[in-house]
C-alpha cells in the first residue's frame, strides 16, 4: 500500500503574509503562429508564470503550474495559435482554474522574430530580428492581453548636430560664401551629429478582442527613430542610412512621441481603454551613460494629446 505524500505546500507558513506574484521563470517552448494562411511562424519563446498567494497557504503548486504551461503551449504548437498573446491568454485563464486559491495568474512571454527585409538602396535579401513580447492576465474579472515588441534602430542627437551645422555655418562665411548659399547647402547636407544605437520597445494592452498585427507594432518602432538598421548593408546602403538618420535626427523624447504617433494613426480602431507602453533606451556614443524616456498611456489619453 503507497503511501500518500505530505501536501507541504497547503500547510500555514512561519510568517502570514501573502505574496503577488510566485511561478516559474525561463520556460523555454517552440510556439506555432498562425500566418493568415501563410506558411506558420515558429518561435522559440522563453516564458514567465506567475500567480499570486494567500498569505495562510505557504507556497504555491509548481508542479500544477509547469502542467498546465506544457499542456497550453503543447497545444499551442499542435493546433497554431492565432498569436502569441491568445497563447499566454489561455494559459493565464487555465491557471486560475487549477489553483482555486489564486485570484490573479500571470503568463509572460518573449521570443525572437526574424523580419525579411531588402536593404534600402542595393535592394538585396537581408534579415532583421525584434523581440516579441506578449502577456495575460487573468482574474475574476476577465484577461487582458498585451503584444508588443523590441527593435533596434539609429538615432542622431540633434543638439550635436546644431553646433556642427553651427561651426559649418561660420567657416563658410569666413571662406566668402553668402548667407543663401550656405543656407542651401545646409539644408541639403546634414551636418554630423554623434549617433547611438537605440532600442524602441512598444506594447499595447486590452481586454477587448483587438486584432493587432505584430509585424506592424514592429514597423511603427523601427520608424520611430532616426533610421532603420539592417543586418546587410552594401556601401551605398551605409550610406543612405547615414543620411537618412542625419536628415532625421532625434532625441530619446522625439522617439517616444514618434511611437506614440505612430500607434494613434495604424490602429485607430483600439479602444480608448487599451494602455500603450512606450519606451526609448540608446546607448550613447560620446558618453558612459546611456539616456531613456519612456510613456503609459491609454489610446483615449494619446489621442486627446496629439489631437490637441
Amino acid at each position: 500500500m503507497s503511501q500518500q505524500l505530505p501536501d507541504v505546500q497547503a500547510s500555514s507558513p512561519t510568517v502570514s503574509i501573502g505574496l503577488n506574484r510566485v511561478g516559474v521563470t525561463g520556460v523555454e517552448k517552440l510556439v506555432e503562429i498562425d500566418q493568415n494562411g501563410d506558411r506558420p511562424v515558429v518561435l522559440m519563446a522563453e516564458f514567465e508564470v506567475f500567480v499570486d498567494l494567500p498569505k495562510w497557504r505557504k507556497g504555491a503548486d509548481m508542479s500544477r503550474n509547469m502542467e498546465v504551461i506544457d499542456e497550453t503551449l503543447e497545444s499551442a504548437v499542435g493546433d497554431t495559435a492565432s498569436g502569441v498573446e491568445d497563447v499566454c491568454g489561455t494559459a493565464a485563464e487555465r491557471l486560475l482554474e487549477k489553483h482555486e486559491y489564486t485570484t490573479q495568474a500571470e503568463v509572460r512571454m518573449e521570443a525572437r522574430y526574424v523580419v525579411h527585409d531588402r536593404t534600402p538602396e542595393s535592394e538585396r535579401l537581408t534579415q532583421s530580428t525584434a523581440d516579441i513580447i506578449a502577456s495575460a492576465t487573468a482574474t475574476e474579472d476577465g484577461t487582458s492581453e498585451e503584444i508588443g515588441a523590441r527593435v533596434t534602430g539609429m538615432t542622431v542627437c540633434p543638439c550635436s548636430q546644431g553646433m556642427s551645422a553651427a561651426r559649418a555655418r561660420e567657416t563658410l562665411l569666413d571662406l566668402g560664401i553668402d548667407d543663401g548659399t550656405i543656407e542651401d547647402f545646409l539644408d541639403a547636407v546634414p551636418q554630423p551629429g554623434h549617433s547611438q544605437r537605440g532600442h524602441a520597445t512598444l506594447t499595447i494592452e486590452t481586454d477587448d478582442d483587438v486584432d493587432i498585427d505584430v509585424t506592424d507594432v514592429i514597423d511603427i518602432a523601427r520608424d520611430s527613430m532616426s533610421a532603420r538598421i539592417y543586418n546587410l548593408a552594401k556601401r551605398p546602403d551605409e550610406d543612405y542610412m547615414t543620411y537618412d538618420a542625419h536628415a532625421d535626427a532625434k532625441f530619446v523624447e522625439d522617439c517616444v512621441r514618434s511611437l506614440a504617433d505612430g500607434v494613434t494613426e495604424t490602429f485607430s480602431a483600439l479602444p480608448d481603454t487599451a494602455v500603450i507602453t512606450m519606451k526609448q533606451s540608446n546607448d550613447e556614443s560620446i558618453h558612459q551613460h546611456n539616456a531613456h524616456a519612456e510613456r503609459v498611456a491609454t489610446m483615449e489619453e494619446l489621442r486627446a494629446e496629439i489631437e490637441a
